[in-house]
């Protein structure tokens, strides 16, 4: 009976050897790497160019006394500011926050806590993929002949309630998607050591899904304070800073925006590019104040220290 030879494998040396086929799916995946990385690139680049040209002309007129001068009375002018836009933007932004937002969550709760499959439930998810695609000008019309035309005035409240329209459907689609991501043995868990329903909703589901349910909502926002079809029927003009959400028409920087870069003038385009710059600031701290009161909210209602 001959001998089975054998081989020794040097010492530190690897006995394993890669499968038949190995370097065709190293390269399949790098090329997948490569081509996604690609992607993210190109779609950088435009963003980065407009946000860098954005800046670029905007800090050529931004200033403090930009911010809160009064509109000037001509296009032509090379004095005045963009106080009184600034100040409606805020108004009427921070008003459809306050109507989309919580209603948003608490539809997405309901959804995906206690609706579940049913009727209802189904109706509001396919209304909210409707809402979801209806244009912001006919957003914009519907509130107009609904509420304009019945108080007989534009204001701001107006203005923020077309916007909240808009808001309304991504928050409750984001917010129930968010939710549904978190692991069910988490509210078992919960729920078996006597916790109500309510409770496990707002101490154990709210705090995983909260940085989601905040990336949604900026997400509204930001489209809420650059739309500016809705406001071009809802709240009027005005050359006066006007702080007050229900009384008197109104102003915001995407209707400046809109009608200063259309004017042939130079220093009216000058205060379109201020505006659009001042815009992004906005949006850009208010993201950052967003994720700093999550990030609390999240560690508070954890217990986390």
């Amino acid at each position: 009976m001959s001998a089975v030879p054998t081989t020794v494998a040097a010492p530190g040396a690897s006995i394993l050897r890669p499968r038949r086929g190995t370097g065709a799916r190293r390269f399949r995946s790098g090329l997948a790497t490569t081509l996604i990385v690609l992607a993210f690139v190109v779609a950088l680049v435009p963003l980065v160019a407009v946000v860098w040209y954005v800046t670029k002309q905007g800090l050529k007129v931004f200033s403090w006394t930009f911010l809160t001068t009064d509109l000037p009375f001509s296009t032509r002018s090379v004095e005045g500011g963009m106080g009184p836009a600034v100040v409606g933007t805020i108004v009427i932004t921070l008003g459809a926050t306050a109507m989309a937002v919580p209603l948003g969550v608490l539809g997405g709760i309901y959804l995906n806590e206690y609706g579940g499959r049913s009727r209802f439930a189904s109706l509001v998810r396919f209304l909210s993929e409707v809402l979801t695609g209806v244009p912001s000008i006919v957003m914009g019309l519907f509130v107009y002949t609904f509420w304009v035309l019945r108080v007989k005035e534009q204001t701001g409240f107006a203005g923020a309630l077309a916007l909240a329209c808009l808001m309304l459907p991504v928050v409750i689609r984001t917010s129930e998607e968010m939710l549904r991501l978190v692991p069910h043995e988490l509210r078992e868990g919960s729920l078996a050591l006597g916790s109500r329903q309510s409770r496990t909703i707002r101490t154990v589901v709210l705090p995983h899904a909260a940085p989601g349910i905040v990336s949604g909502s900026l997400l509204a926002v930001a489209r809420a304070a650059g739309e500016t079809a809705p406001l071009l029927f809802t709240i009027g003009a005005i050359q006066t800073a006007n702080w007050s959400l229900f009384s008197g028409t109104n102003t915001a920087l995407s209707t400046q925006i809109f009608g200063n870069a259309n004017s042939p003038f130079l220093p009216a385009q000058d205060r379109a590019f201020g505006a659009a710059f001042t815009l992004i600031l906005i949006v850009f701290v208010a993201t950052a104040l967003a994720r700093v009161v999550t990030i609390l909210y999240t560690r508070r209602t954890s217990g986390a220290s």
